[in-house]
């Protein structure tokens, strides 16, 4: 019914799904380090944009699949970790304002690096390519990397929600997420629910990285910057006080920019950026709290 009345095929609506899940797991990450550091992670996009440039790189010297997605994994982990104890463990008793900068200091310096090390023409990734060919289901063309996106959100997703409900680090996240201090009074040990956090993240930036590497072969000092910025819009549409929310919102602003990605000309797809934001600004003055959030439930503190 959706892709008749926008006019637009159903391998468009298919692949407004497939970007919606990605979106929705880049939400999950950022929603994740919020909710225990009340810290919007800016950063976020140099991290996918890491992993890209280590599948490029295992690409290049042909390297099996497997080695790639490894050590894709293997450079997103260990940044995220780094990042955490080199810069945001100094600067938790700090106020929000300096760790925010402080993400931006490193993102610029991740971007920065990459652009000395690999170059403004960066490198292409070709390992991942046979994901972008489709296959025929019940007549309509879907790219495998849509069915693939959207398994593995759900998968991750759901393995995250097992993670938060049934295991004691994700109860302590979960009691951080809610009072961080009072958690710390009642036992929950600080620097372990952050790195956990923080993992956890690094983990979905990486697999995030190789799917938007099969959608997007070419991989540069820029690459997810712009996803990035609109997953963060998409969060604090959705609301930033609960992860679901959060991921809701990041799945909606990625279905609405693959469905108006797919409906607009060609020549005009550069509109499509000014629409989105549009309608960000037109949410949040009718639900500041967030979409998905309980009417009359406060938002918490933003940074």
């Amino acid at each position: 019914m959706i892709a008749a009345v926008l006019g637009i095929g159903w391998p468009t609506l298919a692949d407004a799904v497939g970007l919606g899940s990605i979106y929705a797991l880049m939400a999950v990450g950022i929603g994740l380090v919020f909710g225990v550091l009340r810290l919007v992670n800016f950063a976020y996009g140099q991290l996918v944009m890491a992993g890209a440039f280590a599948l490029a790189f295992s690409s290049e010297r042909g390297w099996p699949l497997w080695a790639g997605i490894l050590l894709c994994l293997g450079v997103v982990t260990a940044l995220s970790l780094l990042m955490d104890r080199i810069v945001f463990r100094p600067l938790r008793e700090h106020s929000p304002a300096v760790m925010l900068v402080a993400t931006f200091a490193v993102a610029f310096l991740l971007q920065s690096v990459a652009l000395l090390w690999f170059g403004s023409l960066g490198k292409i990734a070709t390992s991942l390519a046979s994901l972008n060919r489709p296959v025929t289901i019940s007549g309509v063309d879907i790219r495998k990397i849509t069915i693939v996106a959207f398994i593995v959100a759900v998968c991750c997703l759901v393995a995250l929600v097992l993670l938060l409900n049934r295991t004691n680090v994700g109860l302590h996240m979960r009691a951080a997420a809610m009072d961080f201090q009072t958690a710390r009074l009642l036992g929950v040990r600080a620097n372990r629910v952050i790195a956990s956090a923080v993992l956890i993240s690094g983990v979905l930036a990486a697999i995030v990285a190789v799917m938007l590497t099969v959608q997007n072969p070419l991989v540069t000092p820029d690459f997810a910057l712009r996803d990035t910025i609109v997953v963060l819009a998409g969060v604090v549409v959705g609301g930033m006080n609960r992860l679901v929310s959060a991921t809701l919102g990041g799945f909606a602003i990625g279905f609405a920019s693959g469905l108006l990605g797919g409906a607009l000309p060609t020549n005009q797809s550069q509109y499509l950026p000014s629409f989105l934001f549009a309608a960000v600004i037109l949410v949040l003055l009718i639900r500041p709290g967030g979409l998905f959030t309980r009417a009359g439930r406060t938002a918490v503190e933003r940074v």
